[in-house]
């Protein structure tokens, strides 16, 4: 029996990351996913979005079917 597994290289949030302190967030995605640790890349509010900033994951937990992002936001793309 095999285990359904996504990778995924940016991290698309929808509103649903949680601060935790200063530029440290997590996030909470369901499903088992893979993202790369330790290495820079996108953030974005939707998938076809524009870059948000850029982040770094630190932690990445598998437990019931869902997959729990700690990240540090390295850059923020501002608007204004």
């Amino acid at each position: 029996m095999g285990m359904p597994l996504e990778l995924n290289t940016m991290i698309v949030t929808k509103g649903r990351e949680n601060r935790l302190d200063n530029n440290y967030f997590t996030l909470k995605k369901d499903g088992y996913r893979l993202y790369p640790i330790d290495i820079p890349i996108d953030v974005k509010k939707t998938i076809e979005g524009d870059s948000s900033g850029t982040a770094v994951i630190k932690k990445v937990e598998w437990a019931e079917n869902a997959t729990v992002l700690t990240y540090q936001l390295i850059s923020l793309n501002s608007t204004n």
